[in-house]
């Protein structure tokens, strides 16, 4: 436990570069980066051009003052300073469809690669200046282009590259550090803003969460969802609401554990006492006096009822219920029953209806189905009597059963009169203490006989409830007959 603590606490504290603050951070400088080098390419190319360009415009301007001198005569030394000037080894221009030298410096000059500044696609210009960057040893280009000044058709000058290999290099020396500088930068400003705006928070997330996976019955571990309406305001709202939920779940499971134990315990003495109260009914049924005679069966069954269940509590170690016994239930006589049983317990403004009609029989476990009747009348009962408590002037209350049979289910409905349930109860209504009758009550009268219905396979549900009164539907389907594919025997016993 000690070594799975250490490792979930070190993994809610990453490192820089494993945490988000280093990731993003990281993923700002490369993507900057990948701007500068998508920026830097053109701008590459795009200073090869202007440089050689440069170099036409101050090869024409030669080109001129050779054509001005008389009879275009030029000595070596001043050709050579008009040539070293422009920074040109060669100068011919076209006129009229006609090429003429006009400057040559001394010496044999091979051109070993040629270029046209007429052509303006960028990637041929953006490989020529990689090409241009790359290169190691000296080397004579050729470059062709309009004049300017329009001085003539074309334009041809052979030059040294070198210069333009050191141009380059220290324009893209600056370029670099430029784009390393800006990268920085932007990173640091892009990763200080993000890192307040979303790592942060989702660092604050992760620690709660981890946190209350530690100790989830500790309330002070729930996050406080903060202001903000984008996503992640919405993912703190809805993890303090998980989380109040699972501690809302936790501390009931904690109670049922609870309340588990203390049935086990309290079920092993009862069991005992009601023992001896059966021992003490069962003499009584021996005395003539006719009151004993009518009461003493009903206290002998409603003590073998308790017994019996307490004694199946004890044998699954909770409150878990056996498998109905099923069979045919005169519905009137049982709720007759129990109707009888409740009376002694209800207040005389209290009246108790049985409308269900003689002939209305249920499929289900008379034992099951008495309890199912009898919690669904004493709630009924008991929110009456609190309303009553309340308000002495309130009406009289009263409660109906009625059934009906619908081809092969039965629908028993309790109605009642009384103030009806709390809007906020009402979602959770038939699960374990979510009681709606007083405030003392401990709420699982509805949950104990939702799962005795459902183990029927029917259903219970609120159909109505309000100022008037509520009303619960029960619902019971017969059992499936099987089909037997034997025929049986004709002949009587007695004819045998």
């Amino acid at each position: 436990m000690a070594e799975t603590a250490r490792k979930s606490g070190d993994e809610s504290t990453p490192g820089l570069l494993r945490g988000l603050s280093g990731k993003v951070l990281v993923l700002t400088v490369l993507f900057v980066m990948l701007g500068e080098v998508l920026i830097f390419l053109p701008a590459i190319a795009n200073f090869r051009i202007q440089w050689l360009k440069g170099r036409i415009a101050q090869a024409e301007i030669a080109a001129l003052a050779a054509e001005a001198a008389p009879d275009q005569i030029l000595s070596s030394d001043l050709r050579s300073e008009i040539l070293k000037g422009a920074g040109v080894l060669v100068v011919s221009l076209s006129k009229d469809q006609k090429r003429q030298l006009i400057l040559r410096s001394d010496g044999d000059q091979m051109i070993e690669a040629s270029y046209d500044l007429r052509e303006t696609m960028w990637l041929p210009q953006i490989a020529d200046a990689g090409a241009a960057m790359l290169a190691t040893g000296p080397r004579i280009i050729g470059v062709v282009d309009k004049p300017p000044n329009m001085s003539g058709d074309l334009i041809e000058i052979a030059l040294d590259e070198e210069p333009l290999r050191q141009a380059l290099r220290g324009y893209g020396l600056n370029i670099l550090l430029i784009s390393v500088g800006l990268s920085l930068l932007v990173g640091l400003v892009v990763f200080v803003a993000l890192n307040r705006v979303l790592v942060r928070p989702m660092q604050r997330l992760t620690l709660n969460m981890v946190a209350f996976g530690r100790n989830p019955e500790d309330a002070s571990r729930i996050i406080g969802p903060s202001a903000r309406r984008d996503e992640i305001g919405i993912a703190e709202r809805e993890l303090h609401a998980m989380q109040g939920e699972l501690l809302s779940m936790l501390q009931q499971k904690n109670r049922l554990a609870a309340l588990g134990l203390a049935v086990s315990k309290v079920s092993h003495d009862l069991r005992n006492m009601l023992s001896s109260a059966q021992l003490i009914s069962d003499r009584l049924s021996g005395v003539e006096d006719p009151t004993v005679q009518r009461f003493a069966p009903k206290l002998i069954a409603s003590l073998d009822r308790a017994i019996g269940f307490l004694t199946q509590t004890l044998k699954f170690g909770r409150a878990q219920e056996p498998p109905p016994m099923r069979e045919k239930v005169a519905l009137k006589a049982l709720v007759d029953e129990v109707i009888e049983n409740a009376v002694l317990r209800t207040s005389s403004r209290i009246v108790l209806y049985n409308n269900v009609a003689q002939s209305i029989v249920a499929d289900a476990d008379r034992d099951q189905l008495n309890r199912v009747l009898t919690n669904l009348l004493r709630n009924a009962i008991q929110a009456i009597e609190t309303a009553q408590a309340e308000d002495p002037g309130a009406r009289e209350g009263a409660v109906t059963v009625t059934a009906r049979r619908d081809g092969s289910v039965v629908a028993i409905e309790i109605r009642d009169n009384g103030p009806g349930i709390p809007e906020r109860i009402r979602p959770r209504l038939f699960e374990p203490f979510q009681s709606a009758a007083r405030s003392g009550g401990t709420g699982l009268g509805l949950a104990i006989a939702a799962e005795l219905v459902r183990a029927h396979g029917g259903e219970i549900s609120l159909a109505t409830t309000g100022p008037e009164g509520t009303s619960f539907v029960v619902t019971l389907p017969d059992t499936v007959a099987e089909l037997r594919t034997g025929r049986r025997g004709e002949r009587r016993p007695a004819d045998a």
